[in-house]
């Protein structure tokens, strides 16, 4: 795809909200170099909620918004979009590598001792074919515990200082797993890895949390050599746009990215 000469070649991120910050930071931690272009749906968010046809869509107009402002490669960092929308927009751009998540339950298997695996996500992603698909094609001979969690994402998108409500959904979520003794939690979502030390805390020290994050940024790293011109030489500083509250995401890429930015406020 050809950019104008002015529109500088960056990698370009979105999730339904902050979420796939998670992302951004390992994107970040890999490829420091490189511009990147980060979009939280805020306004829309979760998409756990909403239809296979609104997610499409609003897949839909946040790629076109990061290739129009310069992507090269587009992260669908959202597990939800990754399922419900990633194969209409390979199919719409040909062209544009696409990366996406999904919940690790092949991991999980491979690492789970008593072959119980839990998995928190929303539940647009527990009930999608994707994910049947992969339990069907990974786990097989495990006993897995699907559970949507929903509002939790919600919960964690407000990023407010009360945790309340945020400790009462994990406590409610996470219960099923321990009563199934998993001893593997797939964090379905990308919104949960800035929780998961308190997941962490109820479900007990003996159970292993996985996090997709890791495996994004590394196919993400063999495919933009490909997609994108030199990167910089020197540490690139990440754009940051939200269609909700750019207050919101500005606070949490501090807190959870350890970076100072200041994040506008977009219509897409």
């Amino acid at each position: 795809m050809e950019q104008p000469p002015s529109v500088e070649a960056s990698l370009g991120v979105f999730d339904s909200g902050v979420g796939g910050l998670s992302v951004l930071r390992a994107l970040l931690a890999r490829l420091p170099c490189t511009p990147m272009h980060y979009v939280a749906d805020s306004l829309y968010a979760p998409y756990g909620d909403r239809s296979v046809e609104e997610v499409i869509e609003r897949s839909t107009k946040l790629t076109q918004h990061l290739l129009d402002a310069g992507a090269r490669m587009i992260v669908v960092a959202c597990n939800t979009a990754t399922t419900a929308a990633i194969q209409s927009l390979r199919a719409r751009w040909p062209d544009v590598a696409f990366v996406g998540v999904e919940p690790g339950i092949k991991p999980a298997v491979a690492r789970s001792r008593n072959g119980r695996i839990g998995v928190l996500a929303t539940r647009r992603t527990i009930a999608s074919e994707r994910v049947q698909r992969l339990v069907a094609e990974h786990a097989r001979h495990c006993t897995v515990v699907l559970q949507p969690c929903a509002g939790l994402a919600d919960a964690i998108e407000s990023g407010g200082d009360d945790q309340t409500l945020v400790d009462s959904l994990l406590r409610r979520y996470c219960q099923p797993l321990v009563d199934a003794q998993v001893d593997t939690v797939v964090l379905g979502c990308t919104h949960y890895p800035f929780v998961a030390d308190r997941i962490q805390g109820i479900v007990g020290p003996q159970v292993l949390l996985i996090d997709t994050a890791e495996a994004v940024a590394q196919r993400a790293v063999s495919l933009w050599p490909a997609c994108a011109a030199a990167s910089h030489a020197a540490a690139a500083t990440p754009t940051l746009q939200t269609t909700g509250d750019a207050d919101v995401l500005s606070r949490l890429a501090r807190r959870w990215l350890n970076i100072v930015l200041t994040a506008a406020r977009v219509t897409v």
